[in-house]
C-alpha cells in the first residue's frame, strides 16, 4: 500500500462497465486500501455518503465521496485533501 504523498491533493477513481460488471481502475484501488488500511476515520456527514479521515502521518485531512450519485453506489470514489478549516466546519468537528 503507498501511504499520501505531501504534494497530493486530489485521487479520483474511475470506473468501467465490462459485460454487466464494473470494474475499478489503479486509483480507486488505492482509494480503497488507503482507507481500509492506512487512514483514519473521523467523522461521517448527515447523509451518510462523505466521511472525513485523518493522515495519521502528516495530520492532514482527506474527504471520502462519490461523485456520481445516479450510479448504483455511487460510482467511483473521490479521496480529496482538506484544510483544517474546511474539515471543523463541513463535519462540525470541536
Amino acid at each position: 500500500m503507498t501511504k499520501l504523498e505531501k504534494e497530493e491533493i486530489l485521487l479520483k477513481g474511475e470506473i468501467t462497465n465490462h459485460l454487466n460488471s464494473i470494474e475499478y481502475n489503479d486509483v480507486s484501488n488505492r482509494i480503497f486500501s488507503l482507507i481500509k488500511n492506512y487512514l483514519i476515520e473521523v467523522k461521517v456527514d448527515s447523509s451518510g455518503w462523505n466521511r472525513l479521515f485523518i493522515d495519521p502521518k502528516d495530520g492532514r485531512y482527506w474527504e471520502l465521496f462519490y461523485s456520481n450519485s445516479e450510479l448504483q453506489g455511487g460510482g467511483a470514489p473521490t479521496l480529496k485533501y482538506l484544510l483544517r478549516e474546511e474539515a471543523i466546519i463541513k463535519y462540525d468537528l470541536i
